[in-house]
């Protein structure tokens, strides 16, 4: 039960971080200030902590599995893991500290990485968080790799509307060209789905 409350606990604290304090620092500066940027750093924090509740203390340890004794599944884990740490945190000390956490916007980067995603560095950590639920494979497990899932789509959220809202029709070229997470969509982008529906109240 204690698990469920903080599960909720933590959505709550992400909205109200992502869809209304970044939002309005946004909105305000143009760009995050420090203590705004500071929380964002903290509740991705207790996200890659949640497993502390559920999984053995163990579960920080994974690169001392012995792939001898455990099962396929824990040493794909254990590479999931590596990788998926180094591509997310390669991915934004390429990117740059201050534009990665929102200090520094200055223009729309789509070389590199991005040119095959939006958020590369969010697949980074998803595929860390896969490779701990492979490791240590449980309900509570599953509902942590949900729970990152939404408290990154929050964000994405927001950083869309500002960099929509800054960049204009370059951004919207951009979300048509290249997918948000992996896999194109049709239609693209969550901007385009807003305009045809406008469009189509329009014509009502």
């Amino acid at each position: 039960m204690h698990i469920l409350f903080s599960g909720l606990l933590l959505i709550g604290a992400a909205f109200i971080v992502f869809r209304i304090l970044v939002k309005r620092s946004y909105a305000n500066w143009g760009r995050l200030s420090l203590p705004i940027s500071l929380l964002q750093l903290l509740v991705f924090a207790a996200i890659i902590g949640f497993p502390s509740l559920f999984n053995p203390f163990e579960w920080l340890l994974f690169w001392r599995i012995n792939s001898n004794l455990y099962p396929w599944h824990q040493r794909l884990g254990t590479w999931m893991i590596v990788f998926g740490l180094v591509s997310a945190f390669g991915i934004m000390f390429w990117f740059g500290l201050r534009r990665a956490l929102g200090l520094y916007p200055t223009t729309l980067v789509r070389q590199g990485p991005y040119r095959l995603s939006r958020n590369p560095q969010i697949l980074g950590g998803y595929l860390m968080v896969l490779g701990v639920f492979l490791q240590w494979p449980s309900l509570p497990a599953l509902g942590w790799v949900g729970l990152f899932g939404l408290v990154s789509h929050l964000m994405i959220l927001t950083e869309e509307e500002h960099l929509m809202a800054t960049f204009g029709s370059e951004y919207k070229t951009y979300c048509r060209e290249v997918p948000r997470y992996l896999f194109p969509r049709k239609p693209s982008g969550f901007f385009h789905w807003k305009q045809n529906k406008k469009g189509n109240r329009k014509s009502d």
